[in-house]
């Protein structure tokens, strides 16, 4: 690059970063926010688990409830179970997948219970994140009732306390209560093509 280029490349940062810090200067409000990932991409629930790194990282009590997936062993249930137990709570309440299971009353049963340990997790004044990893699935099959699960976030839920609802086909009143929403799309996925889940990649 020649040096006109280098000038112009600096006063552009200049002024982004002038920008920048305007907008940041205005944010200085804190809550626990109410989050949503969703859509027919992958990524959902592994941005989830990212977050409970992070709360992990900065010493803050999480928790996971996992939703429909039942006991298939994941990496990263292996993980938090095996070397972070004493930061981060995780419970199993699905059975596995509908499909599977195929059995309705006690696929209910299952995501009744899982959402009385969520509601104890999100009240409980030493837990400052809790993941619902699947529950858009429970809440679409009407497994749980959608007014019930955001009447509790907006009205009982800690105000410092964050939550994280993973799953497909996130319900319009969900997404309506969410104070972040976020949609992975599609583009590609080897599924297509005939290979199987990796370890590592999807579990």
């Amino acid at each position: 690059m020649d040096d006109e280029t280098d000038t112009r490349h600096a006063e552009k940062m200049k002024k982004i970063k002038a920008a920048r810090d305007r907008m940041m200067a205005g944010k200085t409000a804190e809550k626990g926010l109410i989050l949503v990932h969703t859509g027919p991409g992958k990524g959902k629930s592994s941005s989830g688990f990212g977050m409970i790194l992070r709360c992990i990282a900065h010493g803050m009590p999480c928790a996971v409830v996992q939703f429909i997936k039942g006991n298939w062993v994941t990496g990263e249930a292996k993980m938090i179970r095996e070397k972070f137990a004493d930061e981060c709570r995780f419970f199993v309440s699905g059975e596995g997948f509908t499909w599977e299971t195929q059995d309705r009353a006690r696929d209910i049963a299952a995501a009744q219970r899982g959402w009385q340990i969520a509601q104890e997790q999100i009240l409980d004044p030493e837990v400052r994140f809790v993941l619902l990893d699947e529950i858009n699935i429970a809440l679409r099959y009407g497994y749980l009732d959608i007014d019930e699960v955001v009447g509790f976030l907006l009205e009982r839920k800690p105000e410092m306390t964050h939550v994280c609802l993973t799953g497909r086909n996130a319900k319009p009143e969900l997404i309506e209560a969410a104070d972040l929403v976020t949609e992975m799309t599609l583009v590609k996925h080897p599924f297509r093509d005939g290979i199987k889940a990796q370890r590592g990649v999807e579990f």
